[in-house]
């Protein structure tokens, strides 16, 4: 089955994190890389395994990268990764252990999300469907993230993979900014009946952060993580506290432009 499967990832300035997701991809006979024009050191670490293929182009939105990665991919099976995920051996065990004529066309996995390296009891991250047969599948849009829509059967893993980001807490907050702006366009233009219970919340601009941070510690058990726990709590919870900042911010603009009108 590894022999059928090429994984993808997406980079931009991931030096602090793809040396060791690829340390675990070194069973793989090729690695497509699309790489946003990096310009710290992720392009050097990525051609210093020999299985990668990289091929660049300039960023504009999730799906529209993934959906060019996967054009690049030749087998019949794709492994989409982020730059700072890293395999496990027991999930790369039980990947080897498919059978490639199952009924199964794409596979979700879980998350362990790590802080500085320490995985932690719980996380906010849903598990995603990083396995799947290319020519069934396709990214669509879904605010500032994708959605893998996949047609045909899906299952469920039961391994792991670790979310590691080891970037500098400066560059977290320049693309969770990023991030939200697009989240506010979201949230802001879908009908209200549309929006998911999370999303609801979020548009009530005050709830969302002490919800977060009530789920992180308590509900997810991150308190019992010490201050690992407390670490991604208080980083999730100033996520959406810059959203509900752009929310208030674009209230406040909407109202001006009214007045002047």
């Amino acid at each position: 089955m590894l022999e059928q499967i090429t994984p993808l990832i997406l980079t931009f300035n991931e030096a602090p994190n793809i040396n060791r997701t690829l340390a675990k991809l070194t069973w793989a006979k090729q690695i497509v890389v699309i790489d946003s024009y990096s310009t710290d050191e992720t392009l050097d670490i990525v051609k210093s395994y020999p299985q990668t293929q990289v091929f660049q182009r300039q960023f504009d939105t999730h799906h529209n990268q993934w959906n060019y990665g996967l054009s690049q991919v030749k087998t019949e099976w794709i492994l989409s990764l982020d730059a700072d995920y890293v395999l496990t051996d027991e999930l790369i065990a039980e990947i080897e252990s498919l059978a490639n004529n199952s009924p199964i066309d794409g596979y979700f996995v879980r998350f362990k999300y790590c802080v500085f390296g320490k995985p932690l009891r719980g996380t906010l991250l849903p598990p995603r469907q990083v396995l799947f047969r290319r020519k069934k599948s396709i990214y669509l849009d879904d605010g500032h993230t994708q959605l893998l829509h996949v047609r045909g059967n899906s299952g469920t893993l039961n391994s792991y993979i670790y979310h590691d980001d080891r970037k500098p807490l400066s560059r977290w907050l320049w693309a969770q900014d990023r991030y939200m702006l697009i989240e506010n366009q979201k949230i802001l233009k879908t009908p209200l009946s549309e929006l998911s219970f999370g999303d609801r919340i979020r548009r009530q601009k005050i709830l969302a952060p002490f919800v977060i941070l009530f789920y992180c510690l308590i509900l997810n058990k991150g308190i019992l993580d010490g201050w690992h726990g407390w670490y991604y709590a208080f980083q999730r919870t100033l996520a959406e506290i810059l959203l509900s900042i752009r929310l208030i911010e674009k209230n406040f603009n909407n109202a001006a432009t009214r007045n002047k009108l």
